[in-house]
C-alpha cells in the first residue's frame, strides 16, 4: 500500500513540475512570438550580416541566446533558436562560433532587400569597377568587420594591379581611400604593406567616428587584426586605447594621410582612371576605396532656439561637465550612452528626452544600465516627449500634449544622422540589386569575367 501511494504521490509531483516546464516552454515561445512582431515594427529583415539557422542541426540548447552582446538578436521558438529583432544584428558573429553543432553561419543579406543599401559584391565593390565600400555605410556596423575589409579590398585592388598595367609616374596612386576611421586604416596600413602607392582623405580628425565616442564607450567585442601590427586580444576595449592606437599610427613617416580635405566629386573617367576632387586639391586613382560611416550630417530637431551655442549634437569628453543641468534628446544607443556618461560626472542633473513610450533599439546591456540609472534617479526620463524650444537657460518640452519648462545648461541632440546616400547616387553608385540598372548589370557582368581572366592568369592558365 506504502508503495502505492509512494508512485501517486511521485507521479502527481512529476505531472505537476511537467505542467510547469511546459507552461515555462510555452511563455517562451509567447515572448519570443511576441519579439518577432515587435521586429517587424522596426525592420522588414537583416540589413546586412547576419546568422542563419539550419533547423534540422539546432538542438535548441540556446547557447546562441546567451553569447550575444546585442542582447536579442536571437531567442528560442518552438525548441528551435530563431532570429526575432534582425535589425539589431551587427554581425559579432559569437553565436555562430559558440554553437556546438555548428547550426549557425553568418550570411550577408540579399542586395534585393533594400533599395536604400549602396549594391556591393562579395569583394565589397559597388556598380562602378574599382570602387569599393566598406565599413558601416555598407551595412556594418562593427568595428571589427570594418577593419577587416578595409584589409581584404586592398588586397584584391593589390592582386588586380599585378596582372594589369598601371602608370609607373607619380601622378596616378594606385588606390585612393577616403575616410580615416577603422576601415580606412586598415585600408591605409594594407597598402603599406602591399608597397601601393595611396593616399587617404580625411574631412575631419583621424580615428572617424571613434574620436567622438563617449569616454570609455566600449567599441570592440571581439579580437580584431590589424595590418603591420596584428590581433588586438583583449575583447573589450575602450575608446581611449583605441585612439592610442591612432595615435601610434599617425606618427608612423609612411603613413600618408591629408585631413581637412573632404571629398566634393569622384569621377571614372574614358581610360578607367578614377578622378577625386576636394575643395583645395584634385587626384587620380586606379582604385578608391570609401570608409566614409553612416553617420553624415547630424539631423536637427527643426525646433526654436536649436541654433543657441549650448545645442550640441555630438560628446567628445563627458568629464568636462559637472554641476550643470543638461538634457539629451533621444533613445538609440549613443543618447543613452552620453546621458549615463554625463549623469556620472559630479553635480550634473540629467534629463532624457525620447519621442517613444520606452527604449526598443537598444543593446541589453545598455537597457539594462539605463533602467537602474533611471530607478536609482540619476537620471529623470520624459517618455512620449518632443522639445518645443530651446532658451538661454531653459528648455521647453512636450510631454504628452502638457508643456514644461525646465532649467538647463546644455543639450544634447541624438537624433541620428543624414547618410552619405545622395553623395554615392550623385558619383554613379546603384542601391540595391533591384535598383540595378541594365547598363550597370551588363557591367558587372564584365566586370565578374575580368575577375576570372585576371584569376586564371594568376594561376598559370591560359
Amino acid at each position: 500500500m506504502d508503495t502505492l501511494v509512494a508512485l501517486v504521490v511521485t507521479a502527481l509531483i512529476g505531472a505537476f513540475f511537467l505542467r510547469g516546464y511546459l507552461k515555462g516552454i510555452k511563455k517562451r515561445d509567447k515572448q519570443a512570438r511576441e519579439a518577432v512582431e515587435k521586429g517587424k515594427m522596426y525592420s522588414h529583415g537583416p540589413r546586412a550580416q547576419h546568422p542563419h539557422i539550419d533547423n534540422a542541426l539546432c538542438l535548441g540548447c540556446a547557447t546562441c541566446t546567451t553569447v550575444c552582446p546585442e542582447g536579442d538578436v536571437l531567442a528560442m521558438l518552438g525548441g528551435k533558436a530563431a532570429i526575432v529583432n534582425a535589425h539589431k544584428c551587427v554581425g559579432h558573429s559569437l553565436c555562430a562560433e559558440a554553437c556546438p553543432v555548428g547550426a549557425i553561419t553568418m550570411v550577408m543579406a540579399s542586395p534585393s532587400m533594400g533599395a536604400d543599401m549602396p549594391f556591393l559584391t562579395p569583394e565589397y565593390e559597388t556598380s562602378l569597377q574599382n570602387l569599393f565600400i566598406v565599413g558601416e555605410l555598407g551595412g556594418l556596423a562593427l568595428i571589427k568587420n570594418a577593419v577587416n575589409q578595409g584589409r581584404d579590398c586592398v588586397d584584391t585592388i593589390a592582386q588586380r594591379l599585378a596582372v594589369s598595367p598601371r602608370r609607373a609616374n607619380g601622378e596616378v596612386h594606385d588606390v585612393l581611400i577616403v575616410g580615416a576611421g577603422p576601415a580606412g586604416i586598415s585600408a591605409s596600413l594594407r597598402s603599406i604593406e602591399k608597397k601601393l602607392r595611396y593616399i587617404t582623405l580625411e574631412q575631419d580628425e583621424v580615428g572617424g567616428t571613434v574620436a567622438k565616442f563617449p569616454r570609455q564607450k566600449l567599441v570592440m567585442t571581439s579580437p580584431v587584426e590589424f595590418p603591420m601590427y596584428g590581433k588586438f586580444k583583449k575583447m573589450e576595449l575602450s575608446k581611449e586605447h583605441l585612439l592610442a592606437f591612432w595615435d601610434m599610427v599617425l606618427n608612423r613617416s609612411d603613413f600618408n594621410v591629408r585631413t581637412g580635405e573632404k571629398v566634393e566629386d569622384i569621377k571614372k573617367e574614358a581610360d578607367g582612371i578614377f578622378t577625386v576632387k576636394t575643395a583645395t586639391n584634385q587626384y587620380r586613382a586606379h582604385a578608391v576605396v570609401l570608409g566614409l560611416g553612416r553617420t553624415g550630417t547630424p539631423r536637427k530637431l527643426g525646433v526654436k532656439g536649436e541654433n543657441l551655442p549650448k545645442v550640441m549634437y555630438r560628446l567628445i569628453e563627458a568629464d568636462h561637465y559637472v554641476n550643470k543641468k543638461i538634457l539629451v534628446v533621444g533613445g538609440g544607443d549613443s543618447a543613452v550612452e552620453a546621458a549615463m556618461g554625463l549623469a556620472s560626472q559630479i553635480g550634473n542633473q540629467v534629463t532624457l528626452s525620447y519621442r517613444q513610450a520606452g527604449f526598443s533599439r537598444i543593446k541589453d546591456r545598455n537597457a539594462k544600465r539605463i533602467e537602474e540609472f533611471i530607478r536609482s534617479g540619476k537620471i529623470r526620463a520624459l517618455f512620449n516627449s518632443i522639445p518645443a524650444e530651446v532658451k538661454p537657460d531653459s528648455v521647453v518640452i512636450d510631454v504628452q500634449g502638457a508643456i514644461q519648462e525646465i532649467p538647463n545648461d546644455f543639450v544634447w541632440i541624438f537624433a541620428g544622422g543624414t547618410p552619405p546616400y545622395d553623395f554615392l547616387k550623385k558619383i554613379g553608385i546603384q542601391f540595391g540589386q533591384r535598383d540595378l540598372t541594365r547598363e550597370a548589370s551588363h557591367e558587372l557582368k564584365q566586370n565578374e569575367a575580368a575577375r576570372a581572366q585576371q584569376s586564371a592568369a594568376r594561376a598559370g592558365k591560359p
